[in-house]
């Protein structure tokens, strides 16, 4: 109560004024003036050095996401967080130093975003679905999925939507609210996917023959899995190693760390051979069987007109659509070739003479 009673009021102040002689106003204003300009040049100062600051903390964040091999839209997600973050806090201290009371300042800031968080609801669900997809990664970029009703690419994940690229080149912009709570089919998520054909033939043909062709057919072909999977893909990463042979490097001049730095990476390498003893232990104990993914053709159904196969074949999903299209070609060709016949529906009319 006394420090609010001791600031005068607006008369006060005039009357003061007047009872003040030129030089007592001069030294006043002078003293204000030198008060606000050192005030001015600390805050000139606490706002270069706290830039300064922030950027070595994003440079050093960005190097630690990079080396970590952080997923692209998350690693610029929370960079864009982080910057923000810390230049509100460092414009609030810089508001502090020049004298302007935060406190008020503050409670106005957070009036607006309530305001403004109700009148965006709908917005702050899509950013709530944004953080929960870069968090949880149900998709990445470049992944084929289908969500929404709409199916494509993904080429980028935003903070409030995720854009894709239908198979036509149409960028559809899906609010990510909905990406977050609703189903989702990510194609591109397993690196092997079954291929179903449907092939009808007429009534008399051979069914062991024509099994015999198909499975033929598809065994000769090289994206096709020949039984499992498992060996399947080690036969590719061996192939792979082989065509590309790495390029070795010069060797480096060997440098000298401190007993510190020594017995810290010692200690990481102990800690990441025993996870992976760990890991190997649990892998032994617990059997996962393989399943046997041979090729295989069953006669489905006997239609009206037709005798209905289904052809079932595994290969890497990056094959999938190139081996579906050859082999229905293929079938097309080599079937007809063999004696084999496609039917149409026909329908047998018997007329009874009177």
């Amino acid at each position: 109560m006394a420090a609010a009673d001791s600031i005068p009021t607006p008369p006060e102040g005039l009357k003061q004024l007047s009872m003040m002689s030129l030089d007592d106003i001069i030294a006043r204003v002078t003293e204000s003036m030198l008060s606000f300009a050192a005030s001015l040049f600390i805050a000139i100062l606490v706002f270069y050095i706290g830039k300064f600051i922030i950027k070595k903390i994003y440079s050093i964040t960005l190097s630690i996401l990079v080396r970590r091999q952080v997923d692209r839209s998350l690693s610029t997600f929370m960079l864009s967080l982080i910057r923000i973050v810390l230049y509100f806090i460092l414009i609030v201290t810089v508001i502090g130093i020049l004298g302007i009371e935060t406190s008020s300042f503050l409670a106005l800031f957070a009036s607006a975003g309530v305001a403004v968080g109700m009148a965006l609801s709908g917005t702050l669900q899509n950013f709530a679905g944004g953080v929960l997809i870069l968090l949880l990664k149900p998709y990445k970029i470049g992944d084929y999925i289908e969500a929404q009703g709409y199916s494509g690419i993904v080429t980028e994940i935003q903070i409030f939507s995720t854009i894709i690229c239908t198979p036509d080149n149409k960028s559809i912009i899906i609010p990510n609210g909905g990406l977050s709570t609703g189903s989702i089919n990510n194609w591109s998520r397993e690196d092997y996917r079954r291929i179903d054909w449907n092939i009808s033939l007429s009534y008399g043909d051979n069914f062991e023959k024509a099994r015999e062709l198909l499975l033929r057919l598809l065994e000769a072909d090289d994206r096709i899995v020949k039984q499992f999977i498992e060996d399947d893909r080690r036969q590719r990463v061996a192939l792979e190693k082989e065509l590309v042979q790495p390029q070795v490097a010069p060797e480096e001049p060997r440098q000298r760390h401190g007993w510190l730095w020594r017995l810290f990476h010692r200690a990481r390498a102990r800690k990441e051979a025993e996870a992976w003893a760990e890991a190997e232990g649990l892998k032994s104990k617990i059997l996962i069987p393989k399943e046997d993914r041979s090729p295989v053709v069953f006669l489905e159904k006997m239609g009206d007109s037709s005798i209905n196969l289904t052809v079932r074949a595994w290969a890497r999903s990056s094959d999938y659509w190139t081996v579906y299209f050859h082999f229905n070609e293929v079938f097309y060709r080599e079937l007809p070739a063999a004696g084999f016949t496609f039917p149409f529906p026909q329908m047998d009319v018997h007329l009874n003479q009177l």
